[in-house]
């Protein structure tokens, strides 16, 4: 009776086994934590499967998978980056959707003197006098380029322009902040919530900057049934709970 149940038990693991899959998302740094979560909790209802994550600038991202990197889901800081794939033909059709939204915060170090900014009236950049800002690179970086944006229409973009600490990705510009090697940074308020070494001194008028929307998609050739049963899974309302944990605004 053991031994047929040993038997049994073998057969029914090399089943699963063989039906596990992986799944592959590249997304944007900024959602990090928030997607890990997402992965452990998924875990419990499909233990079959693996969910690995490839986080970065939306635009390194796009690049790879444009040039042939397997990835079965594709999640990007703004429409941009989704737009630029689906015109290349590489997403599947139909399945782009908004995920999540954000917003734009200025961070400093939690030990710095600085408390209060009122973003709009500019004060703060005195503080760069003899330092740099921290960012992600507005060249290819979304929470840069949000970021010029909204200097651009507040007036200040020509007046920091020269001082940007520009980094690889948002997450690479929080970094800098934590270790207080520049007064002011700026990056997404999730970044800001998910860090004990920074705190928010001053937000960005929502109307100085375009909607911050991160767009997610199904990959052409990619849509494995694991990847789209994930795709839904990241649509649900236990995922919008996670975000909404996390900081950021999900779609009703």
């Amino acid at each position: 009776m053991f031994k047929k149940l040993l038997i049994t038990s073998v057969v029914a693991l090399s089943a699963n086994f063989a039906n596990a899959e992986q799944v592959t998302v590249f997304a944007a740094a900024s959602m990090t934590n928030a997607l890990q979560q997402v992965a452990t909790d998924y875990k419990k209802q499909a233990p079959q499967d693996e969910i690995v994550f490839s986080f970065a600038s939306s635009s390194t991202l796009a690049k790879q998978i444009e040039e042939g990197a397997p990835a079965n889901i594709f999640i990007s800081a703004n429409t941009k980056w989704m737009d630029y794939l689906k015109e290349k033909g590489l997403t599947v059709a139909g399945t782009d959707k908004i995920l999540v939204g954000n917003d734009l915060v200025m961070i400093a170090n939690k030990d710095s003197k600085t408390d209060n900014v009122d973003v709009a009236k500019g004060e703060w950049i005195k503080q760069l006098d003899n330092n740099f800002l921290s960012v992600g690179d507005p060249d290819h970086v979304p929470a840069g380029q949000y970021m010029k944006a909204a200097t651009m229409k507040l007036g200040f973009w020509e007046k920091i322009e020269s001082k940007l600490a520009r980094g690889k990705d948002v997450r690479a510009a929080l970094a800098v902040v934590e270790r207080d090697e520049v007064p002011l940074g700026v990056v997404y308020g999730t970044d800001a919530k998910q860090s004990d070494k920074v705190k928010v001194v001053g937000i960005f008028p929502t109307d100085s900057y375009p909607k911050i929307e991160y767009p997610v998609a199904l990959l052409k050739d990619h849509d494995s049934k694991a990847a789209k049963a994930f795709f839904d899974y990241l649509q649900s309302d236990d995922v919008k709970k996670v975000f909404t944990q996390y900081g950021f605004s999900v779609v009703k």
